[in-house]
Parts: structure tokens; sequence; C-alpha cells
């Protein structure tokens, strides 16, 4: 969490919401590694922010761009779950439980112009999700989930692409 509210924009113009941190540090956008991988390079590509030809800060230098352009990440579960664990009754009954708190934090405290769904264990709950009164829209690919954790289903970057290339609500 230290690592994520360190690179949180003042303003968040698109917060793309997950179900659960990255298993695997080097996964999360936010760890102070060298390298991005899974999600976090998923997103990076998507977001087409570059990580070749960075100075020997790379890390820091794509932060600052992400924070810089408005996005910020964030989790509904902020810890990673057991590796059998994220698809299952079990894990949408955990995510469902924070669902109210998750919407009190977006409302209040971050303040998005748009929330994009990233994940595709947000799934069972997604009408749950659509449900809250967030205050701002829900960017979804053609009224389903961007799958950002997993295998990405083809041309997944290019509409998400697509989707924040329209102006955020003011």
């Amino acid at each position: 969490m230290e690592w994520t509210t360190r690179y949180r924009p003042v303003h968040i113009n698109t917060l793309l919401l997950g179900a659960f941190s990255p298993q695997e540090e080097r996964d999360f956008l936010y760890a102070p590694g060298g390298e991005f991988h899974g999600e976090a390079s998923r997103l990076l590509d998507a977001l087409e922010i570059s990580t070749a030809g960075k100075a020997a800060d790379a890390v820091h230098a794509v932060h600052a761009e992400f924070q810089r352009a408005g996005f910020f990440l964030t989790h509904v579960l902020e810890c990673p779950l057991g590796k059998d664990a994220g698809q299952g009754a079990e894990a949408a009954a955990l995510l469902t439980k924070r669902l109210e708190p998750v919407a009190t934090r977006i409302r209040r405290s971050l303040k998005p112009k748009r929330v994009v769904l990233i994940s595709r264990a947000l799934g069972p709950i997604l009408e749950k999700l659509l449900a809250l009164e967030l205050g701002c829209p829900v960017v979804l690919d053609n009224g389903k989930l961007f799958e950002f954790d997993g295998e990405v289903p083809e041309n997944t970057v290019a509409r998400l692409r697509e989707a924040l290339a329209g102006p955020a609500r003011d």
C-alpha cells in the first residue's frame, strides 16, 4: 500500500480498478523493482507508457509518467490471494464484502473522473459494482471487463486505448 500511495496523483483522471493485487511483486505496477511483468507490463503497454530508453532510475520515471497522465491503479483487495483462490465463490464473496468500503474510498478520497475495470475476477460481482454510486462513469469493454489479470484477450489493449481516448467527465 505504501508503494501505491507514493504515486497517487493529486487529480485522478482514470482509476484502473482490479480485483486483487498480483501474486508476484514484479507484476505489481508500483513495486520498486526494475522490470515490469504481468499486469503491470500489459497496462503500461495499453497506456502507451514505454519503459525503453528511460534513465537508470527507469522505475521512477515510468511511475512519474503514469502519475502525470492522471492514472491510478488500485485493487478491491490490496493483498494478493493464494494461487488457487482467484476465481471461485470464496473470492467473489471476499470482493463483495469489500465493495462498499472501496466505493466510499473512490467517492470520498480518490474522486476519479472515470473508473476502468481491469480484472476478470470482478466478473462475478460486475452487476453489484455497476450498481454502486461511484460518482463517475465506469468504462467497460463493450459491456464486459477489460481483462489484464491473466492472458489478455486479443485486441483488449487496443480497445482500452480507444476507450481512454475519449474525454473523461469533468
